[in-house]
Order: C-alpha cells, then sequence, then structure tokens
C-alpha cells in the first residue's frame, strides 16, 4: 500500500502528497534488521577501508576475524539475557556451558576420533544436559542464593579445568583442536569469511529463537516472574519449571556459542571457564540494555570490539609519548574499558538500547517528555 497520496483541488488538478514523516520511520524500524543483516551478509566482499575502526579492509581475514568475535559475543549477550533480563534470573555461572560446549567438542574429537559433526552434536547435548542438571540444583534457591550457587559450580568447573584431569582439558594453555578432524571449509586463514558466516548464522539463530521464547507463553510467565514471582504463584503456576526453562534454553545457546568458537579460534581456551568470562557477559548486556530485543547483541558487539580496539590504543606509540600521569592509565585496557562502561551506565540508564527513544524525545522538546502527572498538575493550576 502506498503512502502517499493524491488529492484534487477545484480544477481537478492532482496533486501529489508525500509520505508522512512517521510513515517513513514506521518503515525504517521495520526493515533495517534486513538490511543490516544484507550488509553484514556481503562484508566479506567488501573492500572498504574503515580507519580506526578495522585495522584493515572490511573483507581482510584480520577484519573478518574480528567482526565474528564480535557477532559471536553478540548472540551470547542476547542468550545470557534470556535470564538476566526476561527472568530476573542473575546468573554468574554462563560461562561454564559455553565452555562445555567447546571442550566437550574438542575432547571428543581428539580423545574418541568422532567426525566433526557427531562431536559437535554431543557436545551441544553435553551443554544441555549439564545445564538441565545444575539448573534443577540453583533454582532450588533464589535471590542471591541462586547467584552464589552458580558462581560456586562455574568455579568448580573452571579449577578442573585448570587441574588438566587426565589431561583432557590441557590445563593453563589449553588445547587445539585437531585441524584434520574440523571441516576443511573452516579451518585455514583463506576460509575466514567461512567462519565469519558461521559466527553470523550464530547470531541470526540466537536471536530468532530468543525473539520466538519471548513472545511465547511461557516468555509471558517469565516477564512475570520477573515482575512479581509470587503473583504468578497466586495465579496457580509453578515458577520453577519456567525457570527451568529458561535457565536451559540459555544453556543450550551457550554451549552452541562455544562450539562456535572452538572453530574461530581453533581451539578450547580455560579462560572461557572463569567467572570473570561472565561478568563480561553481564557487562555487555547491561551496556546495551538489558531486557530489550537489541541492546545485549549491540553491548555485546561493542564491548568486544572495544575491549581489541583499546587493547591496540593502550600499546600504541601515541599512549607511550604522554606523560606517566596519563600514560598508567591509559596503557591499561580495562580501565579504558571502565571508564566507557560507566559513561554509559550513566548518561544512558537503560543502556544503549534506549537511546534512540531518548534523541527522538530531545527532537520533540521539553513539553513532549511531560509526564501526565505533571501535565495535570500544570492544568490545575491554571497553566495552560
Amino acid at each position: 500500500m502506498s503512502t502517499a497520496t493524491e488529492t484534487h483541488d477545484r480544477t481537478g488538478d492532482r496533486h501529489t502528497v508525500a509520505p508522512a514523516p512517521g510513515n517513513s520511520a514506521r518503515l525504517l524500524r521495520r526493515w533495517w534488521p534486513a538490511a543490516a543483516l544484507l550488509v553484514l551478509a556481503v562484508a566479506p566482499y567488501s573492500a572498504l577501508p574503515l580507519p580506526g575502526l578495522l585495522d584493515g579492509p572490511l573483507g581482510s581475514p584480520g577484519s573478518l576475524q574480528l567482526l565474528a568475535t564480535c557477532l559471536l559475543f553478540g548472540a551470547l549477550a542476547t542468550g545470557y539475557d534470556l535470564l538476566l533480563g526476561r527472568t530476573g534470573l542473575l546468573s554468574f555461572g554462563h560461562a561454564l556451558y559455553f565452555a562445555v560446549g567447546s571442550y566437550a567438542t574438542n575432547m571428543f574429537l581428539l580423545e574418541a576420533g568422532l567426525p566433526f559433526a557427531v562431536s559437535a552434536l554431543l557436545g551441544l547435548c553435553s551443554g544441555i544436559a549439564l545445564a538441565l542438571v545444575l539448573g534443577s540444583v540453583s533454582l532450588r534457591v533464589t535471590g542471591i542464593g541462586f547467584s552464589m550457587v552458580t558462581l560456586a559450580f562455574a568455579q568448580a568447573g573452571s579449577i578442573l579445568v585448570s587441574r588438566n584431569p587426565g589431561g583432557l582439558t590441557g590445563g593453563e594453555e589449553g588445547r587445539a583442536a585437531p585441524a584434520d578432524l574440523l571441516p576443511s571449509g573452516l579451518v585455514g586463514i583463506e576460509h575466514t569469511a567461512n567462519l565469519y558466516w558461521v559466527a553470523l548464522a550464530y547470531l541470526v539463530l540466537t536471536l530468532a529463537v530468543v525473539h520466538w521464547a519471548v513472545r511465547s507463553p511461557t516468555g509471558r510467565v517469565w516477564e512475570g516472574i520477573r515482575e512479581n514471582e509470587r503473583r504468578v504463584e497466586v495465579l496457580g503456576l509453578k515458577p520453577y519449571g519456567f525457570k527451568l526453562t529458561a535457565f536451559v534454553l540459555a544453556g543450550a545457546l551457550a554451549a552452541l556459542g562455544g562450539l562456535v568458537h572452538l572453530l574461530l579460534t581453533g581451539g578450547s581456551t580455560p579462560q572461557t571457564t572463569t567467572s570473570d568470562f561472565t561478568l563480561s557477559l553481564l557487562v555487555m548486556v547491561v551496556l546495551g540494555g538489558s531486557g530489550t530485543r537489541w541492546g545485549p547483541m549491540v553491548g555485546g558487539i561493542l564491548y568486544t570490539w572495544a575491549d581489541h580496539r583499546l587493547g591496540d590504543l593502550a600499546g600504541s606509540g601515541a599512549v607511550a609519548d604522554l606523560p606517566a600521569v596519563l600514560r598508567v592509565p591509559l596503557s591499561q585496557p580495562l580501565f579504558l574499558l571502565g571508564v566507557l562502561f560507566v559513561a554509559v551506565v550513566h548518561l544512558l540508564p537503560g543502556g544503549l538500547a534506549r537511546l534512540p527513544s531518548r534523541l527522538a524525545a530531545v527532537r520533540r522538546g521539553p513539553t513532549a517528555t511531560e509526564t501526565l502527572p505533571a501535565a495535570q498538575a500544570r492544568k490545575e493550576n491554571g497553566h495552560p
């Protein structure tokens, strides 16, 4: 249906009326995800230079590797938000299921010599089974107790990996994946574009699953649990089963992400088992906007990009030539990330996802953002 209309004046002439600005805005909101997906899909074919954002052209192997990592963590943060933003569960052990997806797949490849497809399926099932078992125990308690139990499980998993039982995990060095057992199209620098598309497919799948789950009847119960769990119980529903569903689904998406990470890095690393890894996911979600559709993804992509690029900035000659009072803090990437996080949380409550609505409110002026009680008070006091 066209958004333009035709009018007739008294002389019978036709005049075309331009589309309403509101219709254009609605079309933009409706179709920008498809346009963004198209741009991301064709990125490997582009040689567009993005100085400051990427070290090389857009389609170069180094740039695609960084972009693939950003997409991976954008998807991982979106899956984690099923717990934090959608159900109100603050888990400190989400990294455990990501690590299981990577380590279990790698061990099935190395120890059992199974084909990659079978190993990947078994690794994913291992992550789901572990999430089901640990979730059924962790969800017996609520609030800070739940957070502490998930943290304890994560710490136990991290210690187990570092102890390297039977030489299965590689200890602090991790374990490299056997290149001869991985798909040939996903090994080598010449196939970086394929790995990038795998990460993009994982992001699209995660967004689709989360969107479907949130809009389902179960998703509406999750929202009720987040707002008031006792009220859900009064309605005759048992929150435990719904929370376990969210826990297992988020764990499954994390395990799948661990499998993608194994392909991107060519091995399993113990850093993915630590509680610091889960805290990074928490920062990504808060940075982007917890409980929003696109916020966690944006937060995960931005945080991962900043983590890599600020590390390069911290070690650059420009920082090394600064006075010590500036050089010392600026040479620490975590300091720079902390400053960025504090600035966003202070200036944009609700995360980056709230930025478009705040900008629109500023453009409309102060009267457009005036709340209804304030407007009623003005009217009662005789003000227009």
